[in-house]
């Protein structure tokens, strides 16, 4: 039998929704990771300090760690709900004023961007990107040290959103050279190479794109539970993915981009786009690297390269992780996980 310890693992792209949804996936997250970052496009948008400090207790109280209520966190500790977690938040991006952007950036990890309509509530992104309009909030941000999130798909063929959108990240690059731009769950060997052309580009990648190509989600019966957005690509988009988290280049970090949505939602006709892994993405990434003799990498790829450029210290915790079979649920609440109901390779023994 083969054990594997991960310290403080971090999840840097997580979408954890609100209210019934929000007290379903949460606990789920923060059983195992020592924190997150957490997308703000819920209905309406996280614009506002308020909305986001509002968010943020949320979020604390599903997972059991309320910071006004000790013995509320003392029982879901012991019934394992909770354990050490730290949700990291991020604004929706708007054009700011440089005055908002220094009264809130303590509390933020950083700004998520959104091409409109380009992905699950994000009708209130992005429709152009004038630089001339955008400069002082990103030029704010630049001086500010607040980094920039962003979904890099264009509405052009699904196959080439993220190449195409290649042309933004250099744009906003090479203008703000000092501004940590992080492309968000890239899928495609187009943006793997462009992380070695400018200094201040970072990644994350999911579990889901190392794992399947757009065969595994519709080269046979449609499996409407690997559909997502940005959708998965070739294999050797795939193989180029694999290199640069399996090396853990110091450039990219995990993060699940696990996105739940109700099951009717998903097994539909207008079928929504998120593929849920967060209470399975540390078994996979164990038994993934395992099987390429990469075993020791994982703990950079799942950490500590994001403490690095994030600059970041989070919560105490240490995950290990046993080579022996788990069969993935069929569900947890009404969200139907990846891979429910097969057998994963590992699982995990105890959490500290």
């Amino acid at each position: 039998m083969k054990t594997h310890t991960l310290l403080m693992p971090l999840d840097m792209h997580l979408h954890l929704r609100d209210g019934a949804m929000l007290e379903t996936v949460g606990p789920l997250t923060s059983y195992t990771f020592s924190g997150a970052v957490v997308m703000p496009n819920l209905v309406p948008p996280v614009t506002e300090k308020e909305e986001l400090l509002a968010y943020r207790q949320r979020v604390l109280t599903a997972c059991g760690q309320s910071r006004y209520d000790v013995e509320f966190d003392d029982l879901m500790e012991e019934e394992g709900l909770g354990g050490d977690f730290e949700p990291f938040m991020t604004l929706f991006y708007q054009n700011y004023d440089r005055e908002f952007l220094d009264d809130i950036k303590e509390e933020i990890i950083g700004i998520k961007l959104y091409p409109a309509g380009i992905t699950t509530n994000s009708e209130g992104g992005v429709k152009s990107f004038d630089l001339d309009a955008m400069r002082p909030t990103l030029q704010a941000m630049s001086d500010l040290e607040i980094p920039l999130l962003v979904h890099g798909e264009t509405n052009g063929f699904v196959m080439d959103r993220e190449a195409e959108f290649m042309n933004v990240y250099e744009l906003l690059a090479k203008n703000f050279p000092k501004l940590k731009i992080i492309m968000e769950h890239i899928t495609t060997k187009a943006a793997v190479e462009m992380l070695e052309r400018y200094e201040n580009l970072y990644a994350t990648i999911t579990i889901h794109h190392l794992l399947i190509t757009l065969d595994d989600v519709a080269g046979g019966m449609l499996q409407p539970h690997l559909f997502c957005k940005p959708i998965a690509k070739r294999p050797e988009d795939r193989e180029a993915l694999l290199k640069v988290a399996l090396d853990a280049h110091p450039k990219v970090m995990f993060g699940s981009d696990s996105a739940p949505h109700p099951q009717h939602a998903k097994e539909s006709c207008g079928c929504a786009a998120g593929v849920f892994t967060a209470p399975i993405a540390l078994q996979l990434l164990c038994e993934l690297f395992d099987r390429h003799g990469k075993l020791e990498n994982l703990q950079a790829f799942v950490s500590d390269n994001a403490q690095s450029i994030y600059a970041i210290c989070p919560e105490f915790k240490e995950v290990t992780l046993v080579n022996t079979p788990f069969k993935v649920p069929e569900k947890y609440g009404n969200v139907v996980p990846m891979y429910a109901g097969k057998t994963i390779g590992w699982s995990i023994e105890g959490v500290e």
